[in-house]
């Protein structure tokens, strides 16, 4: 199935359709180091009975980065097959090739993603005039929205003006803001948010948005619903839902969210510190199995928790059942 608007159509179609909650997926191993599709699949089973609007995948919790060619167009394929055409989903496909990105964005619009989300080249990248043109080269090549991703991840950090220029190029519908810099998040809403799908992904932005007067109508991949809720119990994605909407329930929040989010923010602060800035896919993943998810181990040059901090995760976890969490080690 391919996407069902035409390219002069994107941006109608990302404001009706990038709302709500949206999820990150994680790539999972096998103990054998093989893609494990079966848990993928089973993956976006689980999260999608969750309330959860779409999927992207072999984003930067996707382990894109460790995945051969093969791999990566394989991730694409599985996830088409499981979303079946009745869950949007999106393929990220940044490269530091010009060829392998557009072969990448080929590939996913050939089997039926609605979107494409792309991020600055690494490594020799230092201008924003160098992503501009880079992203600007995806945008002629294909169909497809596309959100460019702003992260410190990939070495460069556009700043508004920059982001603006990219939102200027036709079938760029908005920004995944990622930059962990709050002020240019804020920035980036109050300049951009009139004319491009802006988000931030994490719930700061909807107080802060309350606050100064602008709406985010997304949450753009996250890990926080699969990790904070299950089905039946999804308080983060109700929250997610009616907080892009306007509606923000603060008692709600506190509730039965604020717990186990004090807890993400502390082990996600401690693993990127423990890795020098790169983003703690182990920790995620390690969560995930204790909600039921296959995940498995990251590759290198990452490495997995120790033994004593899986322990200590599991137990902090554990000891916020009482308050509204979901609980851990439970099937999907």
């Amino acid at each position: 199935m391919v996407a069902t608007y035409t390219k002069s159509e994107a941006q109608e179609w990302a404001w009706e359709n990038l709302q709500g909650q949206w999820t990150t997926l994680m790539t999972p191993f096998t103990s054998e180091d093989e893609l494990d599709e079966d848990g993928l699949r089973q993956n976006m089973r689980h999260i999608r009975s969750l309330g959860t609007r779409g999927a992207g995948c072999t984003w930067g919790m996707g382990e894109f980065w460790a995945l051969t060619r093969e791999e990566r167009l394989r991730v694409y394929d599985v996830v088409s097959e499981e979303a079946g055409g009745t869950w949007p989903i999106g393929a990220h496909v940044t490269h530091t090739s010009m060829s392998e990105m557009l072969n990448l964005a080929r590939h996913a619009e050939s089997v039926g993603f609605d979107l494409l989300i792309v991020a600055a080249p690494y490594f020799v990248t230092k201008t924003e005039s160098q992503v501009v043109e880079f992203t600007r080269q995806l945008a002629e090549t294909t169909s497809l929205a596309i959100m460019f991703y702003n992260s410190p991840q990939f070495g460069i950090v556009m700043g508004v003006d920059g982001l603006s220029r990219i939102c200027d190029i036709p079938n760029v519908v908005g920004v995944k803001e990622a930059s962990f810099n709050q002020q240019l998040s804020i920035d980036t809403h109050q300049v951009l948010g009139q004319r491009a799908v802006i988000s931030t992904p994490d719930e700061w932005i909807l107080f802060k948005g309350r606050e100064l007067g602008f709406q985010q109508q997304v949450m753009f991949a996250n890990t926080s619903d699969w990790r904070f809720d299950k089905p039946g119990q999804n308080y983060y994605v109700q929250f997610i839902e009616r907080g892009t909407s306007g509606d923000i329930d603060d008692a709600f929040y506190e509730d039965h969210i604020q717990p186990v989010k004090r807890i993400s923010d502390k082990w996600w602060q401690a693993i990127v510190a423990k890795q020098g800035g790169a983003l703690p896919a182990s920790m995620c993943k390690y969560w995930g199995e204790l909600m039921g998810l296959a995940g498995g181990h990251v590759r290198a040059p990452l490495s997995d928790l120790t033994e004593a901090e899986k322990q200590a995760l599991k137990m902090e976890l554990t000891t916020i059942q009482n308050k509204g969490f979901v609980g851990v080690g439970e099937a999907p």
